[in-house]
Formats: C-alpha cells, sequence, structure tokens
C-alpha cells in the first residue's frame, strides 16, 4: 500500500492503467505523427535506436531531423529522414530553426532526443524552438542540458515531458530556485514528495530514476515501477517509448508514460 493517495507503485507484471494498453490505435492513421530531432556529426546512436523503438511500438507517421553533414552517414533503415544546416562544431544551426518548425506543425508531437553537441549556437535554436512550440515536447538526454539556460520556461510550458537522470532533475531544481534540493542519498518517498510538489507548482511532466525505480510526476501525482536498466534513459528508449504513447493518449501523461515502461 502507498504512503500517500498520490504515489501509485506499478507491478512490472500488470499495468497499473490497463486501458492505456487495452486502447493503442490499430489504424496508423490514429496512432500519432512524431518528430525526431537530434544528433551531430559525431553521433546519431540516440536517435537511431529511438527510430527503431518508435517503429517497433506501432507509431502511426515518424519524421527524423539531422544535420545535413550526416545525409551520406545515416542508415538505410532510417527512411523518413530531413535534413536542416549544419554549424561548424557539426551540430543544427540556427537556420535549422524553419525546418523544426514546419516539423512540429506536421506532428502530434516533437521529441529533442539529443546527440546534439554543445554548441552554444544550437542551444540558442533548440530555446527558440522551444518558446514558439506549442504542441507535445519530450526533452530527454543531452538535449535538456543544452536547454539549461531556459530550464524556468520548460518546466512552466504545458505539454512538455521531461525523462532525465536524478542528476539532472538535481540542476533543474536548481535552476528554477525551487526551494527543495535533491540528493542521491534520500530515500524514494522523499523524492516522492519532492516531485509532488514540484508538479504541483509546474505544469511539466517528470521522468527520473532513483532506488531502481522509474518515477513519473504530474500534476502532483506519481507513479513508480521498478527498474534495473538505468542506461535506458540515457540512450533515449525511455525517453522515446513514453512520447510514442503519450502521443496515443495526450490528455492522460501519467497513465500513457506509466504503461509505456512495460513493453
Amino acid at each position: 500500500m502507498a504512503l500517500h493517495s498520490y504515489w501509485h507503485r506499478q507491478d512490472p507484471t500488470k499495468p497499473l492503467y490497463p486501458d492505456i494498453e487495452w486502447n493503442k490505435p490499430e489504424q496508423r492513421s490514429m496512432a500519432g505523427k512524431l518528430a525526431i530531432i537530434g544528433g551531430n556529426k559525431l553521433g546519431f546512436a540516440g536517435v537511431s535506436e529511438s527510430y527503431s523503438i518508435a517503429t517497433a511500438a506501432g507509431v502511426g507517421q515518424l519524421r527524423v531531423l539531422l544535420p545535413d553533414v550526416l545525409r551520406k552517414t545515416i542508415p538505410a533503415t532510417i527512411s523518413d529522414a530531413f535534413f536542416a544546416p549544419t554549424n561548424p562544431s557539426g551540430g543544427l544551426s540556427r537556420d535549422a530553426l524553419t525546418d523544426m518548425k514546419v516539423l512540429g506543425e506536421w506532428s502530434t508531437g516533437v521529441i529533442l532526443i539529443g546527440d546534439a553537441g554543445r554548441n552554444s549556437e544550437t542551444a540558442i535554436l533548440y530555446e527558440d524552438f522551444v518558446r514558439d512550440y506549442e504542441g507535445q515536447l519530450t526533452i530527454t538526454r543531452d538535449a535538456v542540458d543544452l536547454l539549461r539556460n531556459t530550464l524556468e520556461v520548460v518546466v512552466e510550458r504545458p505539454n512538455t515531458l521531461l525523462v532525465v537522470s536524478f542528476a539532472q532533475l538535481q540542476k533543474i531544481f536548481q535552476s528554477v530556485y525551487y526551494p527543495k534540493m535533491l540528493a542521491f542519498s534520500m530515500q524514494l518517498a522523499q523524492v516522492i514528495e519532492a516531485v509532488h510538489k514540484f508538479t504541483i507548482t509546474y505544469p511539466v511532466t517528470i521522468v527520473t530514476f532513483h532506488q531502481d525505480q522509474l518515477i513519473v510526476a504530474t500534476n502532483g501525482e506519481v507513479t513508480t515501477t521498478p527498474w534495473h536498466n538505468p542506461m535506458a534513459i540515457w540512450r533515449g528508449s525511455v525517453g522515446m517509448q513514453a512520447a510514442v504513447y503519450w502521443s496515443w493518449t495526450p490528455s492522460k501523461p501519467l497513465q500513457a508514460v506509466t504503461s509505456s515502461f512495460l513493453e
């Protein structure tokens, strides 16, 4: 039994919200349109793995936006790739904003998957996109770090899902001057209470990992699911799976994201 009415525990073998899986769209036309944005000249592993995950999960339509420096590198299996201008560091340049906006208008959701590099121009590009885009936005891996100067805008933005490491969540709390500090030594119940209060204050949905549990928090409600593969967060697979499920049930982020962990 949970310690608090807002804390819901999911058994890994039994869905907490069976209706989400039951109501998965059978027709591709109803299964959402997702856009993956990321990659730089040194890497696109997260993009590639996320594309495979979304396809296997049954997303309706999928498009990928990459720096054009990768045009000759991308495998043929990624058939829906689009390319945008690259800056000298090999990431997306500010001239890619138009391409990002076009994808945003086409899609039901965008995921900033990471592998974006550490270039300040790419960071400004991401900031500009996040400020204007109003659709479902999932941010994970190093894309979160790129947005460190505008995290207050990110957490105050509706329709936002942050899939972050515990260390990244610490930085988010600090950057918005949230009065509660997070520590790796905290008990699970203390972290649950912290994200419960944080998501009452801000309209963002958070996924993080602590003490062998994947934690989801939104609107003050929290779920935990036992999890023994924390590297899946860093590879982007947790974020991608969550984005797919959320695109099917946009009005229920807590239920949709929690259900995505059982796949």
